[in-house]
């Protein structure tokens, strides 16, 4: 062998080492390049100690008695394999018919299976001073290749979503997905990659491209400094990037916002971004640029979650402990998402630590929490589970009397596991499961919960395709009974179930296109409603509501096109179909009269899964992004959207007792569409970034409710909803800073959504048919989100919030009709409830930063609304004495201080 010809002598001592240790050593020692399959050796661990040997002498005590061989080629290269024997070399004459002469020189030749073995290796780098060559050295100079890999942490293995990796010299980069996964397509040769991360450590890492390769990248969490940091140009993600109306929150902020009871929220941190507005104090449910609660999609790993609340709203459904990544899409949403009107909330939750066991845990006065993460096979398979409960009977007791016998609990388990079959393949499993239950100074109880779980499988075919294949099964429930008198005990349950699939595949072409497409398919399942006794005593009829079922499919294609080096384009078509499906009897109404039982003509029943309506169509995605300097962009966006399922809600605030309906003959899907322009700036090198987006927006089909309508058990639904058309403009402006000792965000938005129900045919006109305002219609909102840092231990964080109150409808006069004496009211949402203000205030005290203890602890204690507000939770009316009063129920009228101990283990 070539090698063997003035071989370089070398010093080895391992103990125990891995592939990748064994490796490193010897390509720093040898300068040769080492192509393997890394899940074929991970097995292997090897103990050498030899002093002046050649590489050959090395290899062959290494594999000495195992099924593990090497070849060396004439390129200063090393391809080791596991079972196969490689011959790089060939006798001279082997491609012709001329006898070989005895004793001539071999041919070194570069076999195909060295290329192919090259492209899989998987390159670690793990330090910015080192030079990493990718693929076959000595291949063309010219060009483009495909490189691609994972950013993980160094410490835990997990993925870091969302990193940026730029290249300063070519202006080009792009960010990790949710499995920290990125591809580039680069020109050949030398180039330094820059790396970028929310809550990491920037990194860099300087790699010579010969032909297409994978390069794993590692990054280090930031620690922070009480000095200014200084921002390159390059961190400038929220001007370079192509999506507007696009809100990201890491973990490290999340913990910073003031929360009620001391514990991180998500959907708290949700409310204090620009056009993210709630009806009330303590309510989860949100509302996001003029849209209703039920017009936003909230995904926890995929799954659906249709109650993301605990304990009366006061708690989100997620566990900020396990939560990794939030994004909020507001305007430019993927193609990929569909169903909802509004918004997509997508929460992704960590994957679990892949090199050792970790866990945290935290009490506060009502609720406390656990979790613990660690390797079942190290780096390849983690796990992470975690649970929280309350003890929140004390707090209620404490409450006027009238709410004394009051009861309330909640408790939810979460466990992702994340599996490494090969390079290749990943398996990502997930589970959720939650159960509240309450009762309010009655015999009457309230219980609810979620239950999900999915399976994903990513695949990567190439540096330059990959697909990830979900299946799961999601299902909401809620039961309310009374048991107290056997005559009339009850039990009423509602649920909703769903499957679904997706596949979804992302294909990088070149630098100029991306390319996203795929499908999806849900399948409804819907018990609407019923009513049972709890024994034979109880005289309540039992009653149900017919179930629903139906299937709602979706194809999209997107390209993500780079016109030019300051214009991008994001292009996409998404078409959703909705079936709704028998068995089901539907009633037949006289046309162009109001659906009333008066107007009912007969009914049609249909079999088990016969097509009985289908709805449809195209749904457009397009966003736009011109860059006039390196820190000021233009962008500018437009989607269409459709809604194939209702939400029937006697409160303006998501509720445990609400009813969902699918559309059907007599309710037509809603449909929306909207369009954005935005200006992104930056200053003081990047560390401050400002913006400035305008929409308008167009709802068509939205259900309100007939005067006295009853949404519970009706058995005719569509005589008491009304279809309305709207809506909704605003403007929001951002000013958020994210270096230095004090940094943080404030933002204002002016909002409005109006509604309009003109259809002669429906047998009522809502204010005569004029525009008017939605019930979640609160024009002026204003969020101040600070954190200041005295030390690296002790920090103060505030939230300040302001909104108008919401609309109301009130009684404005008595008239005696038929000898009975009425009630007057006002037009629909004529007045309001008075304004919303609180400030929220919390000392956070972490333990001291040795590196090497067992047990971190950190304590947070605050104040929830410190100036006293008495804030409406709801209004209510009571006739007492011949006069209707109003009341305002107040959940925290005055201050509430908190405290919270967490321990990270």
């Amino acid at each position: 062998m070539a090698q063997q010809q003035g071989a370089k002598l070398i010093d080895v001592n391992l103990q125990q080492a891995t592939i990748t240790q064994f490796v490193s050593e010897l390509e720093i020692k040898t300068g040769y390049y080492f192509y393997y399959e890394a899940n074929k050796f991970d097995s292997l661990r090897v103990t050498v100690q030899l002093n002046q040997v050649t590489l050959k002498t090395v290899l062959d005590a290494a594999f000495k008695n195992t099924p593990y061989n090497y070849a060396i080629t004439a390129q200063q290269q090393v391809l080791l394999t596991k079972g196969l024997t490689i011959q790089t070399q060939l006798a001279a004459g082997f491609f012709n018919s001329k006898p070989v002469v005895p004793g001539a020189k071999a041919v070194p030749v570069t076999t195909d299976y060295t290329v192919a073995l090259a492209e899989k290796q998987v390159v670690e780098a793990t330090s910015e001073n080192k030079t990493y060559e990718i693929g076959i050295k000595g291949a063309s100079k010219t060009g483009t290749v495909t490189l691609a890999g994972y950013v993980r942490d160094v410490k835990s293995g997990e993925p870091v979503i969302g990193a940026s990796i730029y290249i300063a010299a070519l202006k080009t980069g792009i960010a990790t997905d949710q499995f920290g996964y990125y591809s580039l397509n680069l020109p050949r040769g030398p180039h330094i990659l820059l790396v970028r991360g929310l809550g990491m450590k920037d990194t860099r890492r300087q790699v010579v491209l010969n032909t297409d390769g994978k390069l794993n990248i590692e990054m280090q969490e930031q620690v922070t400094t009480l000095k200014e940091v200084k921002i390159s140009a390059e961190k400038v993600a929220n001007v370079r990037s192509v999506e507007m109306g696009v809100n990201k929150i890491d973990i490290t902020t999340l913990k910073q916002i003031p929360a009620v009871f001391g514990e991180a929220d998500v959907l708290r941190a949700v409310l204090t971004l620009p056009g993210v507005q709630t009806v009330g104090e303590a309510s989860t449910g949100f509302n996001v640029r003029g849209g209703s609660a039920d017009q936003n999609l909230i995904l926890l790993n995929d799954a659906t979650i249709y109650n993301p609340s605990h304990f009366f709203g006061f708690f989100s459904a997620f566990d900020p402990d396990i939560v990794k990544d939030i994004e909020l899409y507001k305007s430019s949403i993927p193609e990929k998402f569909g169903g909802r009107l509004s918004s997509i909330l997508d929460v992704t939750n960590r994957e679990g630590n892949k090199k050792k066991f970790t866990g945290s845990a935290g009490i506060g006065l009502l609720t406390s929490r656990f979790n613990i993460e660690g390797p079942i096979d190290s780096n390849k398979t983690s796990f992470i589970f975690g649970g929280r409960t309350t003890y929140a009977n004390w707090l209620l007791k404490s409450l006027p009397k009238e709410y004394k016998n009051s009861r309330a609990t909640f408790y939810d388990l979460s466990l992702n596991i994340s599996h490494q079959i090969n390079e290749k393949n990943n398996l990502y499993f997930s589970g959720y499961y939650s159960a509240d239950s309450f009762r309010l100074n009655s015999d009457t109880s309230y219980a609810y919960g979620n239950r999900n779980v999915s399976l994903k499988w990513k695949h990567n075919y190439n540096n330059k395709l990959y697909s990830v294949i979900t299946g799961g099964y999601d299902r909401y429930q809620y039961n309310v009974g009374s048991s107290l008198n056997p005559v009339n005990a009850y039990k009423f349950n509602f649920d909703i179930s769903q499957i679904n699939f997706k596949a979804d595949f992302s294909y990088f072409i070149n630098p100029k296109h991306t390319l996203s497409f795929g499908l999806n398919s849900i399948r409804y399942q819907l018990t609407p409603g019923t009513n049972k006794p709890v024994s034979n005593e109880s005289l309540i009829v039992p009653e149900k509501v017919p179930g629903e079922q139906a299937l709602e499919s979706a194809l999209y294609l997107g390209d993500k096109f780079n016109v030019s080096e300051n214009f991008s384009i994001n292009m996409g078509v998404r078409y959703s179909l909705f079936n709704y499906l028998g068995p089901q009897t539907v009633n037949n109404y006289a046309p162009n009269l109001p659906r009333t039982t008066v107007n009912l003509l007969d009914s049609t029943t249909y079999g088990s899964n016969k097509f009985i309506k289908t709805y449809g169509g195209p749904e457009i995605r397009v966003s736009a992004r011109y860059i006039v300097s390196e820190n000021f962009s233009i962008k500018a966006g437009y989607n269409t959207l459709r809604q194939y399922i209702h939400l029937l809600s006697n409160t303006t605030a998501i509720s445990p007792t609400d009813v969902w309906k699918l559309s059907d003959p007599n309710i037509k899907p809603q449909f929306g569409d909207q369009v954005a322009l935005g200006l992104y700036k930056n200053f003081s090198s990047n560390t401050i970034e400002t913006s400035v987006e305008v929409y308008y927006k167009r709802l068509k089909n939205y259900l309100d409710y007939r005067s006295g309508a009853v949404l519970v058990l009706n058995q005719n639904i569509e005589t008491d909803v009304l279809s309305t058309r709207g809506k909704a403009y605003g403007a929001e402006f951002m000013i958020k800073k994210t270096a230095g000792k004090l940094n943080g965000w404030v933002s204002y938005t002016y909002s409005r959504t109006f509604l309009k129900q003109d259809d002669p045919n429906a047998g009522e006109l809502i204010n005569g048919g004029a525009y008017y305002p939605a019930n979640y219609d609160k024009p002026h909102s204003f969020n101040l989100i600070g954190n200041y840092r005295f030390t690296h231990r002790y920090s103060v964080s505030l939230n300040t919030v302001y909104s108008t109150g919401r609309p109301l409808t009130l009684p404005v006069a008595k008239f005696y009709y038929a000898g009975a004496e009425r009630v007057f009211y006002s037009e629909r949402n004529q007045y309001r409830i008075p304004d919303f203000f609180r400030t929220d205030f919390s000392i956070n005290i972490d333990g001291n930063h040795k590196v090497h203890q067992r047990f971190h602890n950190s304590w947070t204690v605050g104040i929830y609304n410190v100036t006293g507000r008495r804030n409406a939770y709801s209004t209510y009316f009571a006739q007492e004495g011949g006069v209707i009063n109003g009341y305002n129920l107040s959940i925290f009228a005055k201050p509430f201080p908190f405290i919270n101990y967490n321990i990270r283990f």
